[in-house]
């Protein structure tokens, strides 16, 4: 049972993010800075039992390092979700689903721009199928309104919003273990918090949320605690188990999960186009994390 609980644990972390975008586009009424103001609001009441302590120790680190802090804040937890909400104003929660399934893919490439980590050709292989996989999706304009250039909106904000997560997962890499995990989402969740406020008023947030009604407070609720707070301590779980690479390759069941949500709860058509996307998505995405093949004993070490 212990060998599979991380399998199980990333399925439902995938599950969740599934939910994180149904939810959205089911709060559509809702500006998308109010809903995400909502959502980083009840993270920070449920954050805050747990990483008040950590974040008074840790305060002298948390003002040491405050730019990558405030760079980490700014994009994997105000403005990555805030982006997904406002793209769905305009295209489907599926496009939304296989372009953030996109991620890991992104995320190595730009490893590989900036960082000067090196592909081997299979792995450049996947990530030319996965971006064809996406224009796929992009290009085909079936279930939403186009811009005058024939292209959703929604997927070039949904673009975006995978820039945002490309940039949270570099800054990850390279800072985040100086931080402590509750104390550090907790400083986090309040820096998006103070950011969103301002937007969401703009927006006309203090009209809104006087009128929510019960389903609205209960999605906010949802997004609040599940992808906010249940999905982060799965992931970091299940991470530690099977590794990075491993783990990441369940975002790639993104997609199917969202798709067959919006097909259930939405009432969303299943388009052929977004299953060959997805499918393309997720065959390149497969072939950019597989694990380099292991050399035969005796064969020679790699330096």
């Amino acid at each position: 049972m212990s060998a599979l609980r991380p399998h199980l644990f990333l399925l439902l972390v995938v599950m969740i993010f599934s939910g994180n975008i149904l939810v959205g586009k089911a709060l559509g009424d809702l500006p998308p800075f109010t809903i995400s103001l909502g959502r980083v609001a009840i993270a920070l009441l449920v954050v805050l039992p747990l990483g008040w302590h950590q974040a008074r120790r840790d305060w002298p680190v948390f003002r040491r390092h405050w730019r990558p802090l405030l760079g980490l804040a700014l994009t994997g937890v105000t403005f990555f979700n805030a982006l997904i909400y406002a793209a769905l104003k305009f295209t489907l929660p599926t496009n939304v689903a296989i372009l953030e399934s996109l991620v890991p893919v992104a995320t190595l490439l730009a490893s590989v721009l900036l960082l000067g980590e090196r592909f081997r050709p299979l792995q450049w292989l996947g990530v030319g199928v996965s971006l064809a996989g996406a224009v796929v999706v992009i290009t085909a304009g079936e279930g939403a309104t186009l811009s005058p250039g024939g292209i959703n909106p929604g997927d070039l904000i949904m673009g975006l919003a995978v820039l945002v997560w490309v940039g949270y997962s570099l800054l990850i890499k390279q800072h985040m273990a100086r931080f402590p995990r509750y104390g550090g989402l907790l400083v986090m969740l309040a820096i998006a918090n103070l950011t969103l406020m301002p937007i969401a008023l703009w927006e006309g947030a203090w009209q809104v949320v006087p009128r929510l009604s019960a389903a609205e407070w209960a999605g906010l609720g949802y997004l609040g605690i599940f992808p906010s707070v249940v999905a982060l301590l799965l992931y970091s779980s299940a991470l530690g188990d099977l590794g990075p690479t491993r783990a990441a390759i369940y975002l790639n069941l993104l997609p199917v999960f969202t798709m067959l949500g919006a097909w259930w709860w939405l009432g969303d058509t299943i388009l052929a186009v977004q299953v060959v996307g997805s499918l393309v998505v997720i065959g390149g995405v497969w072939c950019t994390l597989a694990p380099p093949p292991r050399r035969a004993y005796g064969a020679g070490r790699s330096v």
